[in-house]
């Protein structure tokens, strides 16, 4: 499996894309594959404060649910909308369309707890 490394993780599995000032958040292929079939997804409202290393939705599958998780601080710009009717999108294609929020940071997108793609390859490794 390939991990992209344009991007940082949480050990917690979600992806980190910054661009600038604005990070896209998901959650990564061993989340999908643990999680197998995504069922549904609840995300914050545009407008909502985040927090590094604070929950900010969960996503439920047919074996689970988990809590997903912001690597920085910052404020929520856009949220994907088409996750509510089609869930299953985070299974088909977690690192592109399957991505869940947009974030303002107004932290470091380096540093603290998140991990580079090699890093958080070797945290996770079976």
């Amino acid at each position: 499996m390939s991990i992209p490394t344009d991007r940082t993780y949480l050990e917690t599995h979600e992806w980190h894309k910054a661009d600038g000032d604005t990070v896209v958040i998901g959650i990564t292929q061993i989340a999908v594959d643990q999680l197998t079939d995504i069922t549904f997804v609840s995300l914050p409202k545009v407008g909502t404060k985040v927090t590094a290393g604070g929950r900010f939705g969960e996503v439920e599958s047919v074996k689970a649910t988990s809590d997903l998780y912001s690597g920085v601080d910052g404020e929520v710009i856009e949220v994907n909308d088409s996750l509510n009717t089609d869930p299953g999108t985070i299974n088909r294609d977690p690192y592109n369309d399957g991505w869940m929020i947009k974030i303002k940071s107004s932290s470091p997108v380096t540093g603290g707890k998140l991990l580079s793609a090699k890093d958080y390859e070797a945290k996770v490794a079976h």
